[in-house]
C-alpha cells in the first residue's frame, strides 16, 4: 500500500473531537464529588442541630461563600489544564484570592472583638474536627477528580494535582459546613483555609503519580 494510500484511508471517516466532552466529564465530577461528600457527612457526624436558624445561616452562608468560591476557580484551572497548551496560571493565582479574603475578615473581626474573646473564636474542640473531616470528606471528590482528569492530557502533574486536591478539601469543607458548630471568621479563615491547604498539598505530592499519562 502507498503512503498516500494509507493517508487518505486514515483520513476518511473521522469524527470531529467533541471539545465539550472533558468540561462535561469534569463538572459532572465536581457535582458527583460534592454528593458523594455531603452523604459521607450524613452518615457519619450528621446536620448541626441548629441547622436553619436565623444567626447559624448567616455564618453557614459566609462558610459556603469561601468553599463555593474556591471550587469555582479550582474547576476552571482544571478544565483548562486538561488541554495542553492552554494557559492555566491566571486562575491558578486567582484560587489564593478566597483565602487572602477570608484572612482579612478573620483578622477585621479579631480587632473589633475584645481580646478576651480571641481564644473562643479561634480555638475550640471543633478546630481538630475541622482538620480531620474536611479531608476525609475529601477523599472520594479527589478520586473522582483524578479520574476524571485522566481523561485528559494535563501536562503540569504536580500543579494540577494541587488543584485537584484543593478543590476536592473544598467539596468536603463545604459538607462540613453544615455540621460545624462554630460560626467565626477567624475559625473559618484558620481552620477551613489550613484543611482545604493540607488537601492541596497532598493533592501536589500525588499528582505526578496518578495523573502520570
Amino acid at each position: 500500500m502507498k503512503t498516500e494510500q494509507l493517508i487518505d484511508m486514515l483520513s476518511t471517516n473521522v469524527e470531529p473531537v467533541d471539545r465539550g466532552q472533558l468540561q462535561r466529564t469534569l463538572a459532572w465530577a465536581v457535582a458527583i464529588g460534592g454528593v458523594a461528600a455531603f452523604c459521607v457527612m450524613l452518615a457519619t457526624i450528621g446536620l448541626r442541630p441548629d441547622f436553619g436558624t436565623g444567626t447559624k445561616l448567616g455564618f453557614l452562608v459566609l462558610k459556603l461563600l469561601f468553599t463555593l468560591s474556591l471550587i469555582g476557580v479550582g474547576t476552571v484551572f482544571l478544565i483548562r489544564a486538561m488541554f495542553p497548551g492552554r494557559d492555566a496560571r491566571r486562575p491558578f493565582t486567582l484560587a489564593f484570592l478566597p483565602f487572602i479574603a477570608a484572612g482579612l475578615a478573620g483578622m477585621a473581626a479579631l480587632v473589633l472583638a475584645s481580646p478576651s474573646v480571641w481564644r473562643s473564636m479561634i480555638l475550640e474542640a471543633e478546630w481538630a474536627g475541622a482538620l480531620i473531616c474536611i479531608p476525609l470528606f475529601g477523599i472520594i471528590p479527589f478520586v473522582i477528580l483524578i479520574w476524571a482528569l485522566r481523561k485528559g492530557a494535563p501536562t503540569n502533574l504536580r500543579r494540577t494535582g494541587a488543584v485537584a486536591g484543593l478543590v476536592a478539601g473544598a467539596l468536603g469543607a463545604t459538607a462540613y459546613a453544615f455540621n460545624c458548630p462554630h460560626d467565626s471568621l477567624p475559625f473559618i479563615a484558620i481552620w477551613y483555609g489550613t484543611a482545604i491547604a493540607l488537601c492541596a498539598v497532598i493533592g501536589a505530592l500525588l499528582g505526578p503519580r496518578v495523573l502520570r499519562w
